[in-house]
């Protein structure tokens, strides 16, 4: 019905058996062939591979491995502001001793005329005073 390799087939009209692709299939003798092989080209290797990087900010692991004391550290910090903890009194109580400090500094050496921020701008009333008279000069001699 279908016909043969080197006719076609009698009942069917123009129809004709697929022909092999290949007349040796054994692929793989003829792939590693000494004819096949000296042709080839040397096999590629492999590229490289590196570690993948770790962000030391997400991984506490890897944090403690750079930071030895790190975790611990963190825990203190924590304690200090947990309110009902020794840490967090003493944390307290060395902000008001500086908050106390500040203050004497503060009365002793800031006080008046003689802030920084008084001082400059005295500097700048001046030179304003100045320019004021200058110009009213010119006004007069105008006249």
């Amino acid at each position: 019905i279908y016909g043969s390799a080197k006719g076609g087939a009698p009942l069917k009209k123009g129809y004709h058996l697929p022909r092999a692709a290949m007349e040796n299939a054994d692929l793989a003798r003829i792939i590693n062939s000494s004819e096949v092989q000296s042709v080839l080209k040397a096999k590629l290797e492999a590229p490289k591979t590196h570690a993948k990087n770790a962000n030391a900010l997400k991984k506490k692991s890897l944090m403690e491995e750079l930071n030895p004391g790190s975790l611990k550290r963190k825990a203190d910090m924590a304690k200090a502001s947990q309110k009902g903890t020794s840490e967090f009194a003493e944390v307290q109580k060395e902000k008001k001793a500086r908050k106390a400090e500040s203050k004497v500094h503060n009365k002793k050496h800031k006080k008046g005329d003689e802030t920084f921020y008084k001082t400059l701008m005295k500097a700048f009333e001046a030179k304003a005073a100045e320019a004021a008279a200058a110009k009213a000069e010119e006004e007069a001699d105008e006249e």
